[in-house]
């Protein structure tokens, strides 16, 4: 028998994942150029070359037994070296090694992060629309998750007072994930600022630590020259969970890190303890080949430029078939506004055109849907006449 825990996770399988699923039967049964899977964000863009060269020079050159081996639990300390001085580089910031510790990506990182500052009962604030996991890792510690609510007419930008108000003496966190993973949108620093100023308010006011959890996996993927604050300057308890699955297009090599800085409440206590973390949650230490290869790789580029034509394309088809949709300004998800009310009854709707997208009630956000254009240009253009006949059906 399974815990009682798991049940309602066994329930509640991620739609994302089913779809992903269904998406790969439905490629079986029609041919895969015929499906056209928007559903999960799976890079169709390889990773930049020198990802290659570097994997296969370290597996040719290095000592087998580093390239395999453990090494300390936070990860290798050049890697870690190498991640601290691409940030400051970048973003002015002073980390060191020991500011850094190498996850098994930013899913891993969000759960030490949580494994190491929550207690049973203790709050996690994030706002709507939100990656689906969130609840799922908070409720891992016996948290729970609290959700300002979605803000459409404001470009889902959360609304201030709303946010205060969802603040609580058991507040213990706030995750924040920019750009943002449904909509595409990018929090600006306004709005960056506004937060911060409430949780300093807030913190004084119950005289507690809140931490402002920054989740990174899009960070890179900005589009139009377009700025994406980097939470540690604005805020002082900021840490950070960074990935490179869509950055280098490596999501099944598993690799990211934690960025904890000095500055922020009893810096050193809680390095040693989400170090600690990363050990006891069975994740021990980031993939050993991955970190040598981001030590070498920690410059490289990702081909935003793909990504921000396929968005263009996706929107500009579907807002000319009659959709309205949030213009992409990062990440690669568009956001489309169901035509009837029940998101889910129109997702349905679209698997006749064998169209794949997640309803937007997956990550709060009813009425809405996500579509993935993480895919190949051609995928985008090939679909754009199902989109029209969907559209069609529903009288736009």
């Amino acid at each position: 028998m399974i815990s009682k825990k798991m049940i309602p996770l066994v329930n509640n399988n991620s739609v994302i994942r089913a779809m992903f699923e269904e998406g790969k039967v439905m490629a079986a049964r029609y041919g895969a150029e015929n499906v056209f899977d928007f559903s999960i964000g799976n890079p169709n863009v390889p990773a930049p070359d020198e990802v290659k060269e570097a994997i296969l020079d370290i597996l040719e050159n290095e000592d087998p037994v580093k390239v395999h081996g453990y090494m300390s639990n936070a990860g290798f300390e050049e890697t870690r070296a190498a991640v601290a001085d691409n940030l400051n580089r970048r973003f002015g910031t002073a980390f060191t090694e020991k500011n850094i510790i190498m996850t098994v990506g930013a899913g891993s990182a969000l759960n030490v992060l949580l494994k190491t500052m929550l207690d049973p009962g203790d709050e996690v604030v994030t706002f709507a629309p939100y990656f689906v996991e969130y609840g799922n890792y908070v409720r891992n510690y016996d948290g729970k998750l609290v959700v300002v609510p979605a803000n459409p007419e404001g470009n889902f930008m959360p609304k201030m007072d709303e946010f205060a108000a969802a603040i609580t003496p058991a507040t213990k966190a706030v995750i924040i994930n920019n750009p943002n993973n449904p909509t595409g949108v990018i929090y600006p620093e306004a709005v960056i600022r506004e937060i911060a100023a409430v949780l300093e308010t807030k913190q004084k006011e119950y005289g507690t630590v809140i931490y402002l959890v920054s989740d990174e996996p899009y960070r890179e993927l900005a589009y139009g020259g377009a700025e994406v604050p980097y939470l540690t300057k604005y805020y002082t308890n900021t840490v950070v969970g960074y990935s490179y699955s869509k950055s280098l297009s490596l999501p099944g090599e598993r690799i990211g890190y934690i960025v904890i800085p000095d500055e922020s409440h009893e810096a050193q206590e809680f390095i040693d303890a989400a170090t600690i973390a990363n050990r006891v949650g069975g994740f021990v230490n980031a993939p050993s080949l991955m970190q040598l290869v981001i030590a070498r790789c920690v410059d490289a580029k990702c081909n935003v430029e793909y990504y921000e034509n396929n968005g263009k394309t996706l929107y500009e088809g579907l807002t000319k078939a009659g959709f309205t949709c949030v213009k992409p300004e990062g990440a690669f998800y568009l956001w489309m506004k169901s035509p009837i009310e029940d998101d889910k009854e129109f997702v349905a709707a679209a698997k006749k055109y064998n169209l794949l997208m997640v309803p937007g009630s997956s990550f709060a956000g009813p009425g809405y849907v996500r579509i993935s254009y993480c895919v190949s240009h051609e995928q985008i253009v090939r679909s754009l006449p199902k989109f029209e006949a969907l559209a069609k059906e529903f009288g736009l």
